[in-house]
């Protein structure tokens, strides 16, 4: 049977690619391409103090190579990003990302910043569920 109440580190993606507030829109775009990823935090001192979204590059995109070098994370991060703890149901907080309409989330454990949900996380999480309840009402 399929648990619907799981704690969202479950799902979290633990380490993430990181970047500084002074990595410039070339290497944060870099960065994405590379990983696959859509979400990158913004790290100062080992805390998150930002994030930047490949929607966030989107806007610098337009301006010429020597420009976007001069534009950094700072420039363009989102700050004091949403936090939820660890511990936090998974539900709870893809229902808080949706009703913000974000992305993403950092999730902090008791020690700190243990990794960042998704959307793709949480619709790994339906996924689970959905095959989970249909496998269930086949062997009824």
């Amino acid at each position: 049977m399929t648990r619907l109440n799981v704690p969202v580190e479950e799902y979290t993606t633990p380490n993430p690619v990181t970047a500084s507030e002074e990595t410039n829109v070339t290497t944060l775009g870099a960065l994405m391409t590379k990983h696959g990823i859509r979400h990158i935090p913004i790290v100062r001192g080992g805390n998150v103090v930002g994030i930047v979204s490949d929607r966030d590059l989107k806007v610098v995109t337009g301006l010429n190579f020597r420009e976007n070098d001069a534009i950094r994370a700072v420039d363009i991060m989102a700050h004091d990003p949403v936090t939820v703890r660890s511990d936090a149901q998974r539900d709870e907080v893809a229902y808080e990302m949706a009703n913000r309409k974000i992305g993403s989330v950092i999730v902090n454990d008791a020690e700190g910043f243990m990794g960042i949900f998704t959307v793709s996380d949480a619709l790994n999480a339906l996924i689970e569920i959905a095959r989970g309840q249909s496998y269930e009402a086949e062997r009824k």
